[in-house]
């Protein structure tokens, strides 16, 4: 059961993302690319009730890990504090921001395949990407509300179901998508990426993807 959640990354996505946390109940450990003081006052402004602390300590002191750094900076996280752990990859490759990346221009797979080559120990699981940081709180509904969303996940099964419960704490109606190649339908490009979907609308636009993974 996932309690607490680590957050590395400190910008609006990791803001945005331990405020929807801290109003569903968790517990929110957050940092920074530096020391946890560098990040204190705007995580005392920015996040109230979150805690902030050094990459390795919110890793450590996790059930569950959030990746929501720039994709250009995820090599400046260590491979070995994931081994073993849940983590959620929101990142989205972005040529103007992240500039040429060849790693995954020039690979056909998921974003989230390629990161994983890097995380190899990670239970990863590809979601909270397809939805704008600023819609995330604005968009939270209580299960059962008609105008409740649906966020895709791909990654294992296992892994995406302990993933799926903190989503629908969120307020969103978590929808499988299949392993982590699914997750390239999700991506910036697809007509799911900064949409606005119901479960049943979500559900059609993956199709295939959801097919192949019944």
């Amino acid at each position: 059961m996932v309690s607490t959640i680590g957050i590395l990354g400190a910008g609006r996505v990791g803001s945005a993302i331990a405020r929807t946390a801290l109003t569903a109940g968790y517990t929110v450990h957050i940092a920074g690319s530096g020391p946890a003081a560098d990040i204190q006052l705007i995580v005392d402004i920015v996040t109230p009730g979150a805690v902030a602390m050094t990459a390795a300590d919110a890793v450590a002191t996790a059930d569950l890990v959030i990746l929501a750094v720039p994709l250009h900076k995820y090599r400046s996280v260590d491979p070995a504090t994931l081994a073993g752990k849940i983590v959620i990859d929101t990142m989205n490759y972005w040529q103007p921001i992240d500039g040429d990346l060849h790693e995954f221009t020039g690979d056909a797979r998921s974003s989230s395949e390629v990161v994983g080559d890097y995380f190899p120990g990670a239970r990863l699981v590809k979601t909270l990407n397809h939805i704008g940081y600023h819609d995330l709180e604005a968009d939270a509904r209580p299960a059962g509300d008609p105008e409740r969303h649906g966020l895709a996940l791909a990654g294992d099964p296992e892994t995406a179901a302990v993933v799926a419960e903190v989503i629908n704490r969120f307020g969103f109606d978590p929808v499988y998508a299949g392993s982590l190649a699914a997750g390239a339908a999700f991506e910036p490009g697809s007509p799911i990426f900064g949409g606005r979907h119901t479960a049943r609308e979500l559900l059609i636009e993956l199709g295939p993807a959801v097919a192949e993974a019944a």
